[in-house]
């Protein structure tokens, strides 16, 4: 019997495909303990992480993770960290996240994954905005600086933890001030090792139970101040079908998901459901992002599935890909952003696989996807996930025609599905203003096909409407992503005293082409002749980079503001 058969029950149809999920977790489930220390127990050398830099590899079994995890525990016990706390985690891609966020699970603290790309006016919010008790911080970098001159305006945080990096060499060259961060009050987190490696369930009452909170996210934060996405312990069991179905893991293959520990799409590919199916992971703890590195990576260590986002896809294409052995995958997916056909079409070519695509939020875990044994359509999200009963509503909440464009909401009537956040932390007005009238209220559009596909369109702040039209920006990304002088783009309204809204692109080119008038034009053309003419771009402009948010995001509302 597999681990995960103890919560939950998968119903399928007679194709094989997944019908419906029915979880059953009793109150007292816990990740940290039941999935981590069950595998530790039940299959202690099975690997459960191969974790790599440009100059050492490690190699972690569920067994060392149940180990660790417990001398942890008793560490950050010592050092204060109680059930209920909030700890913030920025640490990179280092190995240490995995049994530092499952000993914060094992004592009920609630995690707030963080960036190493955050500035002290960005923890300052976060600190304050969440009430942060204690911060484990990477040394790497810059960003401990900015973590120490913020906590020292924040009177909340009061335990402060380095995780040194000396190890890897990370630290030469350090400032005089980053390496005299202990004199002001950081720990070292080291210490851990001098701890027992035994930590039980506690039986006196004080164990974290299922529908408590486990889990804060900040989400992007495109158009405002980030919101904080609160998840109960039942979050990690609804990405079984993020791992099972979608990632198509295997218990004896490797499954890489290209993700920061700060961003919520590392939980989503690199430890929840992946670990639930007992499945190993790896992990790239990389300096700066090098394609070529990476597809050597992808071939050394036999990647069978991966996972990444458009962008990373996007820079994939751009390197010689018959260079690099990729015959170890099976199976590879995307989300984050909507996905170019383009991208889509030059993998399958080179690969013989096509990308899964999937949709989800900071809020929800996987909500639409091609998933196994589904026949994808170009440019289609996929179906809804048997967790979610998806309706695509106008702006009175009403469910609109097939081929009309609405809004993604997910039905609560009949109670929270497991996955779903269960507020935004210390702001009912904005959990109000999403969860209502038995819905939850994603923001996003689409448009759903006869066969029951979803096609992303856009956000509802980015949608254009001019001269009567609504134009969906990606339509019109995703056919100059198929110009070779484009690398990536963004479509947003113009104001207009005519029409309302004009389309701008703003684009960042491939190598070897200049931006020109005579680039435009052709642009211009080429948008015309692919799509409905009154679409096409009449304002384009060349950038070096465009805006993204700390997640990767671009964003949008920083170029309709310039």
């Amino acid at each position: 019997m597999e681990l995960y058969q103890r919560f939950l029950t998968e119903k399928l149809n007679e194709d094989g495909t997944l019908a419906a999920i029915d979880f059953h977790a009793p109150e007292t489930y816990n990740f940290g303990f039941d999935v981590v220390d069950g595998f530790g127990k039940l299959e202690p050398n099975r690997r459960a992480m191969i974790w790599a830099s440009d100059t050492e590899e490690r190699i972690f079994t569920f067994g060392d993770m149940m180990r660790l995890s417990a001398k942890i525990c008793n560490y950050l016990i010592a050092e204060g960290v109680r059930k209920g706390d909030r700890v913030m985690l920025v640490l990179r891609r280092h190995w240490e996240f995995w049994p530092i966020i499952t000993a914060l699970h094992k004592l009920g603290a609630i995690v707030i994954p963080a960036t190493d790309q955050l500035k002290e006016k960005d923890f300052v919010y976060r600190f304050n905005a969440a009430g942060v008790k204690a911060i484990i911080c990477t040394a790497y970098g810059g960003v401990l600086e900015e973590a120490e001159h913020a906590a020292r305006k924040c009177t909340d945080v009061e335990i402060k933890i380095v995780v040194d990096g000396t190890h890897r060499g990370l630290r030469s060259g350090a400032s005089e001030e980053r390496l005299n961060t202990l004199d002001c009050g950081w720990t070292d987190f080291c210490e851990y090792e001098n701890y027992s490696d035994v930590y039980s369930r506690p039986t006196d009452g004080s164990a974290p139970m299922r529908d408590e909170p486990m889990l804060m996210y900040f989400t992007s934060g495109t158009t405002a101040y980030p919101k904080i996405a609160s998840h109960e312990h039942t979050y990690s069991l609804a990405h079984f079908v993020t791992a099972k179905w979608w990632h198509c893991v295997e218990k004896d293959g490797v499954h890489f998901t290209v993700a920061e520990t700060g961003w919520g799409k590392a939980v989503w590919g690199k430890l929840y459901g992946q670990w639930l199916c007992g499945a190993c992971v790896f992990t790239y703890d990389f300096d700066r992002f090098d394609q070529d590195k990476l597809l050597d990576m992808i071939a050394k260590h036999r990647i069978t599935t991966f996972c990444a986002p458009p962008t990373i896809y996007r820079f994939m294409i751009k390197a010689d890909l018959s260079k690099h052995d990729l015959s170890s995958l099976k199976y590879i997916t995307t989300a984050g952003e909507a996905l170019n056909p383009e991208v889509y079409n030059k993998l399958k070519e080179t690969t013989g696989l096509g990308i899964m695509e999937g949709f989800g939020q900071t809020e929800t875990t996987l909500t639409v996807a091609n998933l196994k044994g589904s026949t994808p359509k170009s440019g289609s999200m996929g179906k809804p996930t048997p967790i979610y009963n998806v309706l695509l509503c106008d702006s009175d909440g009403r469910e609109v025609e097939v081929g009309t464009a609405g809004e993604i909401c997910i039905d609560i009537s009949k109670g929270k599905p497991y996955g779903l956040f269960s507020e935004y932390y210390r702001n009912a007005e904005e959990t109000a203003r999403t969860v209502h009238d038995g819905l939850y209220h994603t923001g996003d559009v689409a448009w759903r096909d006869e066969d029951g596909y979803l096609f992303f369109v856009g956000r509802t702040d980015d949608i254009i409407k001019s001269s009567g039209y609504r134009i969906g920006p990606f339509e019109i990304e995703s056919v100059l992503m198929e110009h070779p002088a484009v690398l990536e783009c963004a479509v947003t309204g113009e104001p207009d005293p005519v029409r309302g809204q004009v389309v701008k692109a703003t684009i960042v080119l491939a190598k070897g082409y200049e931006g020109s008038d005579e680039l435009k034009r052709e642009l211009q053309i080429y948008v015309k002749n692919a799509t409905a003419p009154y679409k096409y771009p009449r304002i384009i402009d060349f950038v070096a980079e465009l805006p993204k948010t700390i997640s990767g995001k671009i964003r949008r509302t920083e170029l309709r503001k310039k």
